[in-house]
């Protein structure tokens, strides 16, 4: 057995692009080489792009994938194991690895275990392999598993079993928090069980709703990590095996981020690659001096860079002047466009327009809907003439219990904040302040009581329950599945909590017509939340 380099290349496929990630992949493999390395690992699917969906059904993805083989085919003197999506002559369809070294497929390794819960539908898209894939190089024996076979005990064992001294894995494992460290802790604890080194690369980057983290490893039979790489960035990383000491050598290893750290830059990575690479020249925010939308702005700035981001201000008659004064500060300290526009004339206008359908009927939230409308238009406004690409700036609060007003403060096609609790925005914002020279979001912003503004002396909690409470019992209801009775045993109020379940299930019509956003939690209101909008399920056990 001979000592050998073994490439990570943690990057970040263009889904569908498969030309440009062949190209990316190539260039990856001429990297490691410089490096002396004896073998690279890529992504699952890392030539289409993970999840591709309906993609993966096109016609001439046969054609374009052999196009991508013959390309890589032209990489020399290193053994590349890469994801590729391989339909058989029979008709089945395989999510897969192939082992290449100087154009020469030594082998290909079809999925075994197919994920189907949550976010995953891969049963809509493959068939199931049933055959392991083992390989030899430099003395070695390497054993090849994608992503979900990893955490399928019996598929893991059984390679073992056959005497495999390493496993790679190739990863599209999208992030929720906390995964980072959950993903080699319970790793380390399988390799000590089963006696096997293990190489996980995994796939970096924002596809549409779906963050992936990277955060590749490599770890010892006893455990032991050799290599982590830093998350929420590209990475070509080189682990060095020791033929000696039958081990890995430790080489770099970058810490995890802490909780408010590794949330934060996964919404700014997801922010600049759904922008960057949906064309856009910029973004546009409505900026109103309250928390949301400042820690939108910073976002915002941090993910694509201040020059290419606009805020505007929409102030009413409700409007404090210290949010106008908090709005433009910010602006300045972060050296956005910023500009003011008052809506007092357009909702004016509504209302002389209304007051023939209207005649005396008391003011509601009619009138307050009417305000959220004329600033939603007015950056719709904005983003047709300019291209630039509204950021919705609601929470996840706001969106389960629908305080939030469809085609007012709802528009735009990215929702930043989409799966960020409430009491989580006040952490982050704490946090960006925290790691700037001076703070990007005004004290004030995160200290004053939290406000929509559109009515007098109006704060949130005229209509909803203490933020610490509301997500608590969201949480539960959400994330946990938690029933209405079981929440009501855990303390809270029964009107309270009554009120709070069934503002989440009226507004599911609200969320099916809300910008998508990046997905951070377990339980997202988007692929793996399915309810239908009319039903009649009733509340309770």
């Amino acid at each position: 057995m001979k000592s050998f380099k073994i490439a990570l290349a943690q990057f970040s496929p263009h889904v569908g692009n498969i030309d440009a990630n062949t190209q990316k992949m190539i260039e990856q493999a001429n990297l490691a080489k410089k490096d002396n390395a004896d073998l690279i690992i890529f992504p699952e699917l890392s030539t289409l792009g993970y999840p591709a969906d309906d993609l993966v059904l096109r016609p001439s993805l046969t054609k374009r994938t052999q196009q991508a083989f013959d390309q890589l085919a032209q990489v020399k003197d290193i053994v590349m194991v890469f994801g590729f999506v391989n339909q058989t002559e029979d008709g089945q369809r395989f999510n897969s690895a192939a082992v290449m070294k100087d154009g020469q497929v030594l082998g290909i390794y079809n999925k075994q275990t197919l994920p189907n819960y949550a976010v995953f539908d891969e049963k809509r898209y493959f068939n199931e392999g049933h055959q392991h894939l083992v390989f030899e190089y430099l003395g070695h024996k390497f054993g090849v598993l994608i992503c979900e076979d990893v955490w399928s005990l019996n598929v893991v064992q059984q390679l073992a079993q056959l005497n495999v001294d390493t496993v790679v894995v190739l990863n599209s494992s999208p992030y929720e928090v906390g995964k980072p460290q959950h993903r080699i802790e319970t790793m380390a604890a399988l390799v000590k069980q089963l006696n096997i080194n293990l190489v996980y690369c995994n796939q970096v980057g924002g596809h549409d709703d779906l963050v992936f983290d990277g955060t590749s490893f490599v770890l010892n039979k006893s455990g032991e990590v050799a290599l982590q790489a830093a998350s929420f960035q590209e990475n070509l990383s080189i682990a060095e095996y020791d033929a000696t000491n039958l081990a890995f050598s430790k080489t770099s290893i970058t810490p995890t981020l802490d909780t408010m750290a590794e949330i934060y830059q996964s919404l700014v990575m997801a922010t600049r690659d759904y922008v960057q690479r949906s064309g856009f020249p910029g973004v546009i925010l409505g900026l109103s001096g309250g928390i949301d939308s400042a820690l939108t702005l910073a976002i915002a700035v941090d993910a694509i860079g201040a020059d290419k981001v606009q805020a505007v201000m929409m102030p009413y008659t409700y409007t404090a002047q210290i949010s106008v004064e908090d709005a433009a500060e910010q602006a300045k300290t972060l050296g956005v466009t910023f500009g003011i526009a008052e809506i007092n004339p357009i909702v004016n206008g509504f209302l002389q327009t209304l007051y023939p359908f209207f005649g005396d009927a008391p003011v509601d939230a009619t009138e307050e809907n009417l305000q959220a409308r004329s600033r939603g238009t007015l950056l719709m406004a904005l983003s047709n003439k300019f291209g630039n690409l509204v950021l919705s700036t609601g929470n996840k609060s706001e969106v389960a219990v629908g305080y939030c007003t469809l085609y007012g403060d709802m528009v735009g096609g990215f929702s930043v904040l989409k799966d960020v609790y409430k009491t989580i925005v006040f952490e982050l914002a704490k946090y960006r302040n925290s790691i700037a020279d001076k703070p990007v979001i005004p004290e004030r912003v995160i200290t004053r009581p939290p406000s929509a503004e559109l009515r007098p002396d109006q704060v949130d909690q005229d209509s909803l329950p203490p933020y610490e409470v509301l997500d608590a019992i969201l949480y539960s209801y959400i994330e946990e599945d938690m029933s209405q009775d079981d929440i009501i045993e855990k303390g809270f109020e029964e009107e309270v909590v009554k009120r709070v379940i069934r503002l989440v299930d009226v507004n599911e019509y609200k969320r099916r017509q809300g910008a998508i956003g990046p997905r951070i939690s377990s339980r997202a209101f988007s692929r793996e939340r399915r309810y239908p909008i009319v039903n009649g399920w009733k509340a309770g056990i």
